[in-house]
């Protein structure tokens, strides 16, 4: 819900929270959550974020199977490798959802997305060590 803060900007500047959110859980925690859990999410997601409803059920269900595939095919990845996973993920779908808005118009224009691209990866790496104390808690409590 941070995307409803009156922030008045030109262009979009605020990361997708719950994207991110759901990135560092999910790669922290590879079997938390079901391949399924990412359309109701991404409905909730539609709805607080002003996005066509179904975009972002569409476009993180293709988030989870991806990342469902690349769990299987690998045994164990690092920091590195999971920062470069959730920014291909970020980048993935904010431009998907700038596409999804209206394509002929937004095609010629993604450098708008730039700082929110690079806020949204730059921030990832606090996201997951937040969301990786909070499941050390769960786990202990």
């Amino acid at each position: 819900m941070v995307t409803a803060l009156p922030i008045i900007t030109d262009y979009p500047i605020l990361p997708p929270m719950g994207l991110l959110v759901l990135l560092a859980w999910r790669l922290i925690r590879p079997g938390y959550w079901p391949v399924w859990a990412g359309f109701p999410l991404g409905l909730v997601d539609d709805i607080f974020s002003g996005q066509p409803f179904g975009s972002a059920a569409f476009l993180w269900s293709v988030m989870f199977v991806v990342l469902e595939t690349l769990d299987r095919k690998a045994n164990t990845r690092d920091y590195w490798q999971d920062w470069l996973i959730a920014s291909l993920a970020i980048v993935f779908v904010l431009i998907s959802s700038m596409m999804i808005i209206d394509f002929p118009a937004n095609l010629l224009r993604l450098d708008i997305l730039f700082p929110q691209i690079l806020l949204s990866v730059l921030l990832y790496p606090f996201i997951a060590r937040l969301i990786g104390s909070i499941d050390d808690w769960r786990i202990s409590a």
